[in-house]
């Protein structure tokens, strides 16, 4: 069970932040915290971003909010990379860290409007790869 929860994790996990990424990550794996990456990639990937309930879509408009409310910046910058691979739009995105504001505060929304436009500035001098 928790080999498939671990290949279907990846699946998703590599459909989500891109390959590229992914072997990144996998090629920076050290003894330290190999425990700790296939815990993610079971649950993260392999049980909540897998399940049925929601699309990748709003899994990913649903993460943002929350990175940006919790200023989790790396984190935050990763996934706004990944909305290249889940639907997401830069106007969901926009509308999502307005949503922050809100609820979360407006200094969590500024800073992670400032993030997402150096990552949407990153990835149109990219012209959309796969990095």
């Amino acid at each position: 069970m928790a080999e498939d929860r671990h290949s279907q994790g990846m699946r998703v996990r590599r459909s989500v932040l891109g390959n590229a990424h992914v072997d990144r990550a996998e090629g920076r794996k050290t003894a330290f915290d190999a425990d700790f990456q296939r815990f993610i990639t079971e649950t993260a990937w392999g049980a909540v971003w897998s399940r049925p309930g929601l699309d990748k879509r709003t899994r990913s408009l649903l993460t943002i909010a929350m990175l940006a409310a919790l200023g989790h910046h790396d984190e935050l910058a990763m996934h706004i990379r990944a909305t290249r691979n889940t639907g997401a739009t830069e106007e969901d995105v926009k509308e999502t860290l307005l949503h922050v504001a809100i609820y979360a505060g407006v200094p969590a929304a500024n800073t992670a409007i400032a993030i997402a436009k150096k990552v949407y500035a990153e990835m149109a001098e990219q012209g959309g790869q796969d990095r």
